[in-house]
């Protein structure tokens, strides 16, 4: 019964099966007992809340912060008990705050819906009623046949029926759902692929069974069953059958496809899906530091309570002749009056919570971020790129790096692959010119055709040029067979998603091996100026687990032939035939040299055989459950018993500034790791070529381990050779295995050994190895802040686990820069992101939040003293117009101003010397020593304020001309007034970085205090229930001793705070005062010597006037 309301209320939804049955063209069965399932329609909805939920359900996010929470409850207690001060105080300054948090929210929130009905508004075709008629896209329904013309976006999640080609294919980017710029080819099954046009598309009898909406955009299983010629046809459905909503159509007239997926259930949708929260290390420390100061206000509550009743256990005092108590309060409970006194007291104290912190610190990270976008020495000028921020979140996590973890293929290098060298049955060739030139032999070869290549060396290339995914573009042509006009061959393009298969296929032409195209079914190359025709049978799809890919193809001669190519450690263990030792050596050869090394083998299958394997494939690819493990099976199944055909190595070249990017990083005192999938030789060879690893480095090896044992012992047999040369530095090469068991029973001995390596290097690593890795070091004891930065899908697991995920935008895709938190087009974007903008950050916000707590610190400790003088009678200080406006405006803006421009050091000088990123780590401005620092600076300033005027004013209250006294407003805003300067002052003193805006602000903050009190106290408001401040401020500003109480008692406080930073600045400096120093007497030195300049080119102009003066008079007859 209770599962059966919940479901009702949409709380637990009724169980759903693991696939769904769509039919095509909405067929569905005529018998009675059918139930249609229910889909999702095709409205996008990217917007959070709706007209009738945005204020309860914004109300409720923003109250989960503990800040408005808190404050929300002093507002009701307010509101309910008797307190000294109106609700106003604390009900203002938190409807100021969750107003404008909820305009920026809603604001955003109705650009989205804007966007939303844009989409779910743009006009479609669909097949209905026998014939095609124009709807809007939010009206598709799945089972829905939708037409799609060129360079349009699909609408939904689409299983491709039919295209304008014979065969049934087309071409599609997914540049805006993965940033993949190359063409990908999709194919209909042949039996829908024949109908072409409407009606026989509606007269189409099908079902498609598959998985119901998952995220994974390469992921799609499913199938279909066509009623072909009353007989009932099965073919499988994956990912290259699957059109998804976003994509665009290209270099293809229109294609037909079924809707499958529809609205917030397409692949598109699911990714949009928000990434788990980040919280950087200075937003935890805001919250510690939140919940020291809720103990501060509760003890000053408690204290001032105790005392109160303690002052009152004499008569005298409990009820003086000028207060005397009703019957009523004689009556009450005595625990009730404790607990409300104890709460009006937290009301006249809860100030000392700044409500304004939280959203101050929103729009400096808000504002802040712009300036990473417009940072033009982050811009790349060749990809047209700028630095990216997905988050704003963690900009001053920046400033917080100790470990960085880096992919090595398109984020070290370039990702842009050259075919330099191959091995081929045994023998290393090189290309010269275009041939196939064996190592060692002269290059000064005639030109032509080398006719000295053997059946194995052309095999070889044949390979090359056939087993792959390359896709190709001709000039001007819509259709791969339109490839001639007037006679002339068009231009080719090869398209590829991994730019190592584009290297071999371009190198493979160069040769005299070009492969023309591949048209669904068929594969065509040139050998040497003749035609051959492949039929393609098969194609056994890349992954991570196999690291190869395989095509099975049929000769032109009849014959069944495996084509494969992967890393040397997934092909040499399943060969049987061919030069294997001779390979493998050449391979180890390439890979020191620091290329990326891939294995080309081959297998031929008896008519039999190909049979048998024919039958498992069509199996496993049409079953439902499990498809995944089952096509793994068979592939292992097949990809066995090679023969060897040989090797090739391909150049990635280093990107730009690599080695003085790793450089300034480890000067920084950042740990850099590369975690790569290439193998062990190649890896150390780029590692010691872009400075990872230094030739003066004494590398480690925990490598090709083959037990736990084993694995230990190695272990310690590097803990203590670490410990024995602990003079010179450590690198540390480690494999995928060998990491496996390490991480399985040793993971302390390893992390040791890590710990104490100054470089690491981890090879042949899974994608999830890598992450695992991240998570390692992230939650170790020491829990240093890490940053992960890739450039591709494999990258974006450890992207996600670390601390700060950066994503290059490279040629990989956009995974990895959807995924992450920043985005840059360079690693050497990496140096200035974290040496400059982390720095600034940092520091800016660091000394924003302890400002934050120190004045108001400032601002409620006179409140407190201010209760011994009047009984702990809980009379405010202030009055209640300044309560509110403090944080909101007399305060606010020096702050955001000084949070968003302050710069402690010139930004070439931070990154000239990296060392200086050391000051700020590990979170040293927000450690215990700063926050008690600026605690106890606001206590004694609060101290200074009031005792010094309460010194001035006790001894002789008649300060007036005319002998009027003082009274307790005048008294107070005399505090207030001391108290808004020298906070303001004091940031003034903090500021490093002067502009117009800071000027502004800080001088504008102090002459709006006193032109808004002379407004405010010099009128009688009719809406204020008392006038106890007219002509209070007027007053106190006409006295001589209140204008040199108020200069005395600022000197007074400041003055201590200038002498202490002179004398640390001299005797214990910084790095960073250091350099700072450094920069003033360059700048001195500097404006002298251009004032010496300026000085001598006077006297050189006078003295060019005066020769010349001279020349002429004695001229003269």
């Amino acid at each position: 019964m209770l599962r059966w309301i919940r479901q009702q209320l949409g709380f637990d939804p009724p169980h759903q099966s693991d696939t769904r049955t769509v039919y095509v063209a909405n067929r569905f069965p005529q018998h009675d007992h059918y139930i249609p399932q229910k889909f999702a329609d095709n409205r996008i909805i990217s917007s959070k809340y709706t007209v009738w939920n945005f204020i309860p359900k914004n109300l409720f996010e923003q109250f989960r912060r503990i800040a408005n929470f808190y404050f929300l409850i002093i507002f009701l207690v307010q509101l309910m008990i008797d307190t000294p001060t109106s609700p106003v105080t604390s009900g203002l300054p938190l409807f100021f705050v969750i107003t404008v948090t909820a305009i920026k929210q809603g604001f955003e929130d109705w650009l989205r819906h804007k966007a939303d009905n844009e989409v779910n508004g743009a006009p479609v075709y669909v097949v209905r009623s026998g014939g095609l008629v124009q709807t809007r896209s939010k009206n598709i329904r799945v089972g829905d046949i939708v037409r799609v013309a060129k360079d349009e976006t699909f609408p939904a999640d689409l299983v491709l029926l039919s295209s304008d080609r014979r065969e049934g294919t087309c071409h599609v980017t997914t540049a805006s759902l993965d940033g993949e710029t190359n063409l990908k080819t999709h194919s209909a099954v042949p039996e829908t692929a024949i109908s072409q046009s409407v009606s026989s598309l509606e007269a189409i009898i099908a079902v498609i069974e598959c998985h119901q909406p998952e995220a994974d955009l390469y992921r799609f299983v499913g199938r279909i069953t066509v009623n072909h010629c009353g007989e009932e046809i099965v073919r499988p459905l994956g990912p290259e059958n699957l059109l998804l909503r976003g994509a665009r159509l290209k270099n293809t007239k229109e294609i037909f496809g079924v809707a499958v997926y529809t609205g917030m259930e397409t692949k598109m949708a699911l990714n949009y899906k928000s990434k788990s929260q980040k919280r950087s290390a200075v937003e935890k420390s805001m919250n510690t530091f939140l919940m020291i100061y809720l103990v501060i206000l509760l003890f000053e509550a408690v204290l001032s309570t105790i005392l109160k009743y303690a002052w009152q256990a004499e008569e005298k005092w409990d009820e003086p002749w000028y207060n005397q108590k009703t019957e009523q309060e004689r009556n009450s409970s005595k625990i009730l009056k404790f607990i409300s006194d104890f709460l009006a007291f937290l009301v006249l104290y809860n100030f000392i919570i700044p409500i304004s912190l939280y959203v101050t610190v929103e729009m400096q990270k808000f504002l802040g971020s712009f300036f990473i976008g417009w940072d033009l020495d982050l811009y790349h000028e060749e990809s047209d790129e700028k630095a990216q921020v997905n988050t704003s979140d963690l900009n001053e996590e920046l400033g917080q790096v100790e470990y960085v973890f880096t992919d090595k293929t398109g984020t070290l290098t370039e990702n842009e692959m050259q075919f330099r060298e191959c091995s081929i049955n045994g023998v290393k060739y090189q290309e010269i010119n275009g041939k196939l030139v064996p190592e060692g032999m002269a290059e000064d070869l005639p030109d032509g055709v080398d006719s000295n290549l053997s059946e194995e060396d052309i095999l070889f290339l044949k390979a090359a040029s056939l087993c792959h995914t390359v896709q190709i573009s001709y000039d001007q042509a819509d259709d791969l067979g339109d490839r001639q006009a007037n006679g002339i061959l068009r231009q080719m393009e090869y398209y590829a998603s991994s730019p190592d298969e584009k290297a071999l296929v371009e190198a493979t032409k160069r040769i005299g091996v070009t492969f023309n195209g591949n048209n669904g079914e068929t594969m065509s190359i040139t050998s040497f100026g003749k035609l051959e025709i492949y039929k393609l049978l098969h194609i056994l799809e890349f992954d991570a687990n196999r690291r190869r890919m395989s095509v099975i193809l049929q000769t032109p001669s009849g014959e069944k032939i495996l084509f494969t190519k992967g890393a040397e450690s997934s092909i040499l263990p399943y060969t049987k035939t061919g030069e294997i030792d001779k390979t493998r050596m050449h391979v180890d050869e390439l890979a020191l040299k620091g290329l990326r090394t891939l294995v080309i083998a081959c297998r031929h299958f008896t008519p039999e055989e190909y049979i048998e394997i024919d039958r498992r494939l069509h199996e496993a690819r049409t079953a439902l459950q499990q498809r995944e493990e089952r096509l793994a099976d068979v592939f292992s199944y097949i990809e066995k018993d090679f023969e060897l055909l040989g090797a090739v190595g391909v150049e990635d070249k280093l990107q730009e500034k690599v080695q003085e990017t790793i450089e300034a990083l480890r000067m920084a005192g950042i740990k850099v790791w590369v975690l790569t999938g290439d193998k062990h030789e190649t890896a150390v060879s780029v590692s010691l070529s872009c400075g990872h690893f230094h030739r003066t480095m004494n590398i480690l090896e925990l490598v090709q381990q083959k037990s736990d044992s084993e694995c230990a012992v190695q272990l310690r047999r590097l803990d203590k050779r670490i410990k024995e040369d602990h003079v010179i530095q450590h690198g540390l090469v480690v494999d995928g295995a060998s990491l496996s068991l390490a991480l399985r029973q040793h993971e302390k001995l390893f992390m040791d050994v890590c710990r104490n390596c100054t470089a690491v290097l981890c090879c042949r690593m899974a994608p999830l190895q890598k992450a695992k890795v991240v998570r390692l070091l992230k939650t170790s004891p020491e829990k240093p802040i890490t940053l992960a930065i890739g450039d591709g899908a494999n990258d974006v697991s450890m992207i996600q686990e670390a601390h700060v995920g950066i994503g290059i935008m490279g040629k990989e895709g956009r995974q990895a820069v959807r995924n992450s938190d920043y985005a840059i087009a360079r690693f050497k974007f990496l140096s200035k992101l974290l040496l400059v903008h982390g720095h600034f950050y940092y520091i800016r916000i660091a000394t924003l939040v302890q400002y934050f707590f120190y004045k108001n610190v400032c601002f409620i400790t006179p409140q407190f003293l201010y209760q011994f003088f009047c009984l702990f009678s809980q009379q405010t200080l202030y009055d209640s117009v300044y309560l509110t406006l403090y944080n909101i405006c007399f305060t606010s803006l020096p702050i955001l101003v000084y949070s968003l421009f302050e710069q402690l050091v010139h930004p070439h000088v931070l990154q000239n010397k990296p060392a200086l990123y050391r000051d700020i780590s590990k979170n040293a401005l927000l450690s215990c020593k700063p926050f008690l620092y600026w605690t106890l600076l606001g206590f004694c300033h609060a101290f200074i304020f009031f005792f010094g005027s309460y010194l001035l004013m006790g001894e002789d209250t008649s300060l007036m001309g005319n002998g009027q006294m003082f009274g307790n407003w005048t008294f107070g805003t005399l505090v207030f007034t001391i108290m808004v300067i020298t906070v303001t002052l004091k940031l003034a003193l903090e500021t490093h970085f002067w502009t117009w805006m800071n000027h502004f602000v800080t001088w504008g903050s102090i002459a709006f205090y006193f032109i808004f009190s002379l407004f405010y106290g010099g009128i009688i408001w009719p809406f204020l229930h008392t006038q106890d401040m007219y002509f209070v401020f007027v007053q106190l500003l006409s006295s001589g001793s209140a204008w040199f109480a108020i200069i005395l008692i600022v000197i007074t406080c400041l003055f201590p705070d200038v002498i202490k930073n002179v004398f640390y600045r001299h005797l214990q400096p910084t790095n960073t005062q250091k350099t700072q120093m450094e920069e003033d007497k360059s700048s001195v030195s500097s404006e002298y010597d251009f004032a010496e300049s300026r000085n001598r080119k006077e006297d050189n102009r006078q003295l060019l006037t005066d020769l010349s003066s001279h020349h002429c008079i004695s001229k003269k007859p």
